[in-house]
């Protein structure tokens, strides 16, 4: 339309709007401390300018990257205990970025496969005496989805204090699993940012995605089940024409329980908005510190990473892995988008001898993810890296650095699992466990070929590139 035929004061208004929604991203994303990538910076004031109607209320639903934290303070996490380990870089690293100290764990399982997973799990609810909470991102409307809420109300009807946590939008992924028997039994269930609630806090794009049930924390007993797995069928055993996913969990007990117990109580209180009453053993992992390792001991820590954190842990301490390292780093993801300053890093430790092993399926469940992992690919090849590629959908979460940290857990590699959403990844420091670890990677890689870097053609590399800027607004 010409100028001429535009009413000026359309034109005035329009403008005012715009100014509007772009001082608003300002102040928010000061305010709100947001810290984006360069990218994604830019990406959002050329969305605002161009389309302020429609990039505003996006802004206002997904904008948010960082909320204020809860709970524990980073002055309260910078001690580590007397007796652990501090001359290892990874505990005190994770300390700094405001995360517990290492605490003691024992009788560390990484389990086998999917069947022998399933089993610690019920094993876990089933001996729940006082307490027993889960969190999970997805309950699938299945016979694994099903077995495990028959469960938990089974516990919940024995007078166990139960608490069950999962994800808006991974309910829906799940079916819509069926939770009203789990409320009638007793189970106190909780929503995390649920998809249809609106929020102008932009809570809706962040996403709880950690993985774990905690059995009597504080008590004798205490458990931790924790890793990669969903609560659905195809995490665990073989679906009709297919595979079971490869996946990586493991089970364990004692004092390091405690750590999962508090960062599943405040996922609680953010996601239900109050703490429930709790009395004599369901109130002890909050009465009771954790206890501190005796020399010797094996000791772990929970990190925790996303938008209740001030810094982007898990990332940062993969970045320092890259620059740290002196002999291997073996990174396992289904799905992969590198950053540039993890790609530096990893592509820096290949070019100096570091053997550089990244193991991730040949085609995961997410097509677009495919798509975008290649730029990384290629350039970690290049630097001498070696990318492995499962003839199966392997689902697995972890890092081993050297012989002085396995981190295991919920986080991909990729810029939603590092930078949005909720995610807890394990880190042992006890050089027997991280070897376990290592073994366990060494043999998913067996099966698995190396990949054969090719240049791109003009019509993939641009295809990629759309991919990649999309998917980091997101």
């Amino acid at each position: 339309m010409p100028h001429s035929l535009i009413p000026s004061s359309w034109l005035s208004l329009h403008g005012l709007f715009t100014v509007s929604s772009l001082f608003v991203y300002v102040v928010a994303s000061h305010v709100l401390h947001q810290r984006r990538h360069p990218s994604a910076a830019i990406g959002w004031v050329l969305f605002i300018f161009l389309l302020p109607y429609v990039a505003l209320p996006l802004y206002l639903l997904f904008g948010t990257r960082k909320l204020a934290r809860t709970g524990r303070s980073r002055a309260d996490a910078r001690t580590i205990p007397p007796g652990a380990d501090q001359s290892a870089w990874p505990a005190e690293l994770a300390v700094a970025l405001g995360q517990p100290g290492p605490a003691p764990y024992r009788a560390l399982c990484v389990h086998a496969d999917g069947a022998e997973s399933l089993r610690a799990l019920l094993e876990l609810i089933d001996g729940a005496r006082h307490t027993l909470d889960v969190c999970s991102f997805m309950l699938g409307r299945d016979p694994v989805g099903e077995a495990v809420s028959s469960h938990l109300a089974a516990k919940a009807r024995s007078g166990v204090q139960v608490r069950l946590l999962l994800d808006g939008v991974g309910r829906m992924m799940g079916g819509w699993p069926e939770l009203s028997p789990l409320v009638h039994a007793g189970v106190r269930v909780g929503l995390f940012a649920p998809l249809l609630h609106f929020n102008l806090r932009g809570r809706t794009n962040l996403r709880n995605h950690r993985k774990l049930a905690v059995a009597d924390a504080g008590c004798e007993g205490e458990r931790l089940w924790c890793g990669g797995r969903n609560l659905a069928a195809e995490y665990f055993e073989a679906q009709p024409g297919g595979a079971a996913w490869r996946d990586l969990s493991f089970d364990l007990q004692g004092p390091l329980v405690r750590q999962a117990a508090d960062l599943f109580r405040r996922d609680w209180i953010f996601a239900v908005g109050a703490e429930p009453s709790t009395t004599g053993a369901a109130a002890a992992v909050d009465a009771k510190p954790t206890a501190m390792a005796a020399p010797g001991e094996a000791t772990g820590q929970i990190i925790a990473s996303g938008p209740d954190q001030a810094d982007d842990t898990v990332h940062a301490m993969l970045v320092s892995a890259g620059y740290r390292t002196r002999t291997r780093i073996a990174l396992v993801s289904p799905y992969v988008l590198l950053d540039e300053a993890l790609l530096m890093a990893l592509c820096l430790a290949a070019r100096r001898g570091v053997e550089v092993d990244l193991l991730l399926p040949a085609r995961s469940n997410h097509r677009l993810a495919d798509i975008a992992r290649y730029r990384s690919l290629r350039a970690l090849v290049a630097a001498g890296a070696r990318v492995w590629l499962a003839p199966h959908m392997l689902h697995a979460k972890a890092a081993i650095i050297d012989d002085v940290l396995a981190l295991a857990g919920s986080a991909n590699l990729d810029s939603r699992s590092l930078f949005l959403n909720y995610e807890l990844m394990a880190a042992f420091h006890d050089a027997g466990d991280i070897a376990r670890f290592s073994a366990w990677f060494d043999r998913e890689r067996r099966a698995a070929r190396l990949y054969d870097a090719k240049p791109p053609g003009l019509w993939r590399d641009f295809i990629e590139g759309l991919v990649l800027w999309i998917g980091f607004q997101l």
